[in-house]
């Protein structure tokens, strides 16, 4: 299993504020292993993600998940596999206002097809590894932004995707609970054999990483447009 991204463009937005945050842009992801993307804001972090995650539909270019072409899939298709095969974390959170911690990854699994029963205790065991069995039945709009983006990261593990996409795990934590998330990612990342890829400005999530791949040097590096 592996991700690959070939010659991939994103051009975003229209007259003086449009912009292109990836120009045929070539990077390969490896199972098992924990890439930190890096480069400053604005150098495409997050559309990489959205692109790879099947959200965004580049310009041009290929997403190959194990061989499989992405970008050539129907609609339908891109929803089932990221329901199915992809972890996605979204800096926000992005978390279903009015449920609680707990019932936001039993909701995940459900959308999934998993009963409730079968991942209850692993939805419970993943709260706890976030620092968070203390909220578990706490609704997501009473927490804090770092205990809603700890609750992403535990529903987006809970089904052990084969691709876990991560926007700024640690960015609104302390330093002892980012030293921890980073080292549950990279833990997991290579027990489960996934690929994981986590943007990030964080040096403790760079440190936790087998590879940190700067996007900033990789658009230095990509052709001019003719």
């Amino acid at each position: 299993m592996s991700l690959t991204l070939h010659d991939i463009t994103v051009t975003l937005g229209r007259g003086d504020s449009r912009t292109t945050p990836l120009r045929a842009l070539d990077a390969e992801f490896p199972a098992g292993r924990l890439t930190a993307l890096t480069g400053p804001s604005g150098s495409g972090k997050s559309t990489l993600l959205a692109v790879a995650g099947t959200l965004l539909r580049p310009d041009s270019g290929r997403v190959l998940l194990d061989g499989a072409d992405l970008t050539a899939l129907a609609p339908s298709a891109r929803a089932r596999l990221r329901r199915e095969q992809i972890g996605y974390v979204f800096q926000s959170g992005n978390l279903l206002t009015g449920l609680t911690a707990l019932e936001q990854l039993l909701s995940a699994a459900s959308i999934a097809g998993w009963p409730a029963r079968t991942v209850r205790g692993r939805a419970r065991q993943l709260l706890t590894d976030v620092g968070l069995e203390h909220r578990v039945h706490h609704r997501a709009d009473t927490l804090s932004g770092g205990e809603r983006q700890r609750i992403a990261i535990a529903r987006a593990l809970l089904l052990e995707p084969a691709l876990l996409l991560v926007d700024e795990p640690t960015a609104a934590v302390d330093r002892t609970q980012a030293a921890a998330l980073a080292a549950l990612l990279a833990d997991t990342t290579r027990r489960q054999g996934c690929v994981t890829v986590v943007a990030t400005h964080d040096p403790v999530a760079e440190a936790a990483a087998d590879r940190v791949l700067d996007l900033a040097a990789l658009r230095a590096e990509a052709p001019a447009t003719p």
